[in-house]
């Protein structure tokens, strides 16, 4: 079997790596300069294995990448969309992208042969598609990858969910995905497609509504980290829900379809009130960091703030979309002094360009008077926090997930700021 895995940024590297250890693999995508890093085995975003698969793949001869249709579909079985879905500032889906260069590609791909979908597209996408070129089959499998952890989510699922119009794609989708899981859901397209929006807008609702239930505790006393364990102790509830308290979700991927359902209910004429609110709670919930030095600190004006963490994630050197890029901002708005330190960031963008990024963790908090935990990468866990707290000129953390709640615990004079804890 012969797989074109077309759109190679995050979604698309991990799926033609994974894949190929299994199939023949193609990779396409129409940015010459992104071809060029993957022929020499370097992904165009860090993620810990991938640079290692990728070269494994090119050096077998079962994975190759073009940027020309033409060879990348002339013997493909099936065309596999793995655009990660841009989305602008307020979270829309950039669907026009992914769709016209899926457009390019199917001109040169034999009639008949099957499409699978990946990326994230609304509802309906599958339906219209199939309106649109007849001569192909359509399918559609929610991708459901972590930055950081994606190797073992792809090779190691414990279900996957995909949608189709025609049983007699089955035997096909069942033979693509027998290597990386038990189990696959068939179910009917629009089901599929809608089985993503409503995963990520639960997820999203999870988060929200343990961060809300966290604020209040801090006004009564109460703990959110113990009140979350009391209810993931309920049976109905479970161990593995979405229920720390903590930072905002960041990074678009829930809050896209968190939109796109917002979106598809107006389009609809259908009045819907708890899924809107999703996202109004989560943003309000993204100054909780800001709220909380400015109630310890008073005005922000001539303090020195030390960031730790800039990435969106821990294990990749992603910024887009990352809350503490957005915190920098603020505070610099606010005429603070910024310093940062991140292990996978070199350069600053520049909307934040005169942070100062420091070379070491002790460099960014000596003299700070307020140090935030924004993304929580190993090292500060390990970092000397006896010899390194006293040189702060105030020591609070700003620690919203309690990162470094052991670390910090027992050191004199630290005041440890959390969500969920007074």
């Amino acid at each position: 079997m012969t797989v074109t895995v077309l759109g190679l940024w995050h979604l698309g590297c991990v799926t033609a790596a994974c894949c190929a250890r299994h199939f023949q693999v193609i990779g396409l995508d129409f940015d010459a300069a992104n071809i060029t890093r993957l022929n020499s085995g370097q992904a165009p975003l860090s993620e810990p294995g991938l640079n290692e698969l990728l070269a494994a793949g090119l050096a077998s001869k079962k994975l190759s990448f073009t940027a020309d249709p033409k060879i990348a579909c002339a013997r493909s079985d099936i065309l596999w969309l793995c655009y990660d879905t841009p989305v602008n500032e307020d979270d829309e889906s950039d669907v026009d992208f992914v769709l016209a260069n899926l457009r390019r590609a199917l001109p040169h791909l034999p009639k008949g042969a099957l499409v699978l979908i990946s990326a994230q597209l609304p509802v309906g996408t599958c339906r219209n598609l199939e309106a649109e070129f007849p001569k192909f089959h359509f399918a559609y499998s929610p991708e459901n990858l972590r930055l950081g952890k994606a190797l073992d989510a792809f090779a190691k699922a414990e279900r996957v969910v995909v949608g189709i119009r025609n049983e007699a794609q089955k035997p096909l989708l069942e033979k693509l995905f027998a290597p990386f899981t038990p189990q696959v859901l068939f179910m009917r397209t629009e089901s599929a497609e809608m089985v993503k929006h409503a995963l990520n807008s639960f997820l999203a609702l999870s988060i929200t509504f343990i961060n809300e239930v966290a604020r209040l505790c801090e006004h009564v006393g109460a703990d959110a980290k113990e009140v979350s364990t009391g209810l993931k102790s309920e049976p109905r509830i479970g161990p593995k829900a979405y229920l720390g308290p903590g930072g905002p979700f960041a990074g678009g991927t829930l809050a896209r379809d968190v939109v796109t359902l917002t979106k598809l209910a107006a389009a609809k004429n259908e009045g819907i009130s708890v899924i809107p609110a999703i996202k109004q709670s989560n943003d309000l919930h993204r100054g909780w960091m800001l709220r909380r030095l400015q109630s310890r600190l008073g005005g922000l004006r001539g303090k020195t703030i030390a960031v730790l963490g800039l990435t969106y994630i821990v294990n990749t050197d992603t910024l887009r979309r990352s809350a503490a890029v957005e915190l920098c901002r603020d505070l610099l708005a606010a005429g603070a002094g910024v310093r940062a330190f991140d292990p996978a960031v070199k350069q600053l963008p520049a909307e934040i360009a005169p942070v100062r990024l420091a070379e070491q963790i002790a460099d960014a908090v000596k003299g700070a008077d307020a140090a935030v935990v924004c993304t929580e990468w190993p090292e500060f866990r390990q970092a000397d926090w006896v010899k390194m707290a006293p040189a702060m000129r105030q020591r609070i953390f700003v620690d919203a997930n309690r990162f470094l709640e052991k670390e910090l615990k027992n050191l004199p004079g630290v005041e440890h700021l959390s969500v969920g804890r007074a």
